[in-house]
């Protein structure tokens, strides 16, 4: 089994437990490719020493015979990841080295049962849905799509912005606000979350349009289905706005259009068969414990 190796950064107190996930997947006789960069920082800690080093840039030099793409971080970090994996059908594992962790779900006491999860083959590959962003000009490298969410916001004024909001055409709302997210039902619980928007399981056919800082007070999210395309026009008093990606950003003006859609291929996500949604939320949410005690 051929794994990628994927972190954007760590700290101090993350190199044990990094040696430790390497020092795993070497026991187990997993090869392994890392992130050149990644590999770079962790070189002078690892645990053992490679009869062969092989390491990856991006997309482009992403090994195709790859089996499985491990994210060390939080979910930022495995955000990342998928614009290396696209339309490839690598599965990604996500191991939490960071705060939440509602994507890069397995935490750090888990990683033993996860690896051997993986040597023996019990897991389970959950596929989940990305939003496609169609423009007028290209944007976002090639890569036009996410996993999380689409947003337009405000840049470089404190003034709200009108974003003209269609449905297959059809106009829907204007919302006067700081800005917009379509979410995914992943996404569902990530910045649409914290806008009011609801939880959405993941299997769920569906986008979620939240308001930023909406002006109306009676305009709230709504849920549609995803074999919609929704479309936008952007005013304000300032030229330029903001639109995003998941974490990645571009500068655009109201004369680009944009129009977002369900994207034609999904991601896997790696899920040990002790894990499921249900799970997540209650852990990370809360749900179900009463904190006053």
């Amino acid at each position: 089994m051929l794994v990628a190796l994927y972190n954007r950064t760590f700290e101090e107190q993350d190199i044990p437990v990094l040696q430790h996930i390497l020092q795993m997947l070497h026991t187990h006789k997993l090869q392994m490719v890392f992130y050149k960069e990644f590999y770079e920082r962790i070189q002078p800690h690892l645990p053992f020493t490679p009869e062969q080093v092989r390491t990856f840039t991006g997309k482009l030099d992403l090994p195709m015979n790859t089996d499985m793409l491990f994210s060390l971080g939080g979910d930022g970090t495995l955000l990342d990841t998928v614009t290396f994996v696209g339309n490839s059908n690598i599965p990604i594992i996500g191991v939490n080295l960071g705060r939440l962790g509602f994507l890069a779900a397995i935490p750090e006491e888990e990683v033993d049962a996860a690896i051997l999860s993986l040597v023996r083959g019990s897991y389970t590959l959950e596929k989940r849905t990305l939003i496609h962003l169609d423009s007028s000009v290209p944007l976002f490298d090639g890569s036009p799509f996410a996993l999380n969410e689409f947003t337009i916001h405000r840049k470089d004024s404190s003034s709200m912005i009108k974003i003209h909001t269609y449905l297959n055409g059809e106009f829907l709302n204007t919302y006067w606000a700081d800005g917009l997210v379509v979410a995914t039902p992943t996404g569902s619980t990530g910045y649409s979350l914290s806008g009011g928007g609801p939880v959405v399981f993941p299997q769920t056919s569906s986008f979620v349009i939240t308001p930023v800082a909406p002006h109306n007070l009676n305009t709230r999210p709504i849920v549609v289905p995803d074999d919609n395309v929704i479309s936008f026009e952007v005013e304000g008093r300032a030229e330029q706005f903001l639109c995003t990606l998941d974490s990645r950003t571009e500068t655009i003006t109201s004369s680009i259009q944009l129009a977002v859609k369900k994207e034609q291929f999904t991601i896997s996500l790696v899920r040990p068969d002790e894990h499921n949604f249900l799970k997540t939320i209650r852990q990370k949410l809360y749900w179900g414990i009463d904190r006053r005690n």
